[in-house]
């Protein structure tokens, strides 16, 4: 399936904030978008999500894929446990009893079977963001969106989630939309990064890493060629 957007436009009243975008997300890859706060991003996920229909342009794909969807925040209900924030957004079409099951299995593939049963303000704040990604890889959807989901964890706790995303992610082959202002995530998570300027937000550039998962580790010195591309790319 093809997922992409066209001559994408977006303005609060006045205010131009996407000024006509032309963009792929290649099918079972992961995808970064890479800009400046506040140039759009947010706004972007939330029209690929389906949640903001007031646009002008092409989106292609999305409505029959289905989308999951990270937010910047975990968005976690304080009052349930981690077992029902998960099992909250299976409620349509799947019965009590497996709505639970699928919950369960979800905390386990990210090693949280053992607190199904706390609730959020009990667990640290690298817990609460896999709980999120439990939950979004608990829902039946082939495309990931993920808004900035790693930048409040401290870099040992980023990169032992992000690692945990992609494991994931490279598991059941859904395609992934990344949105990131750090160009060391973006080169990270990216297998295609696409830059994007300050409002009203235009491409700037778009490459294919070619990179390995080894290549990708903060201290490697594959990527420095890259990172300086793509600082380039938004400082221009």
């Amino acid at each position: 399936m093809a997922y992409g957007v066209t001559g994408l436009a977006k303005s609060f009243g006045s205010l131009e904030v996407l000024g006509g975008l032309d963009l792929e997300f290649p099918e079972g890859s992961v995808t970064a978008v890479l800009g400046p706060s506040g140039c759009g991003k947010t706004t972007l996920l939330n029209i690929l999500a389906g949640l903001d229909p007031d646009f002008s342009g092409s989106v292609e794909g999305f409505g029959e894929a289905g989308a999951s969807y990270v937010f910047q925040e975990d968005r976690l209900l304080p009052w349930l446990s981690a077992r029902d924030n998960v099992a909250l957004v299976l409620e349509r079409g799947f019965p009590k009893a497996q709505r639970e099951a699928l919950a369960l299995e979800a905390l386990a593939a990210v090693g949280l079977e053992g607190s199904a049963g706390a609730k959020p303000g009990a667990l640290s704040g690298g817990m609460r963001r896999r709980v999120a990604i439990a939950r979004t890889f608990a829902y039946p959807s082939r495309v990931l969106l993920l808004d900035e989901p790693f930048s409040a964890l401290d870099l040992k706790t980023r990169i032992a989630v992000m690692d945990l995303f992609l494991d994931l992610r490279a598991r059941d082959g859904r395609t992934a939309i990344v949105v990131t202002h750090d160009v060391r995530e973006a080169i990270y998570l990216g297998d295609r990064i696409t830059t994007l300027s300050d409002r009203p937000a235009r491409v700037r550039d778009t490459l294919d890493t070619g990179l390995g998962r080894a290549d990708r580790d903060y201290a490697s010195p594959v990527t420095a060629g890259l990172e300086a591309r793509l600082y380039r790319s938004i400082l221009s």
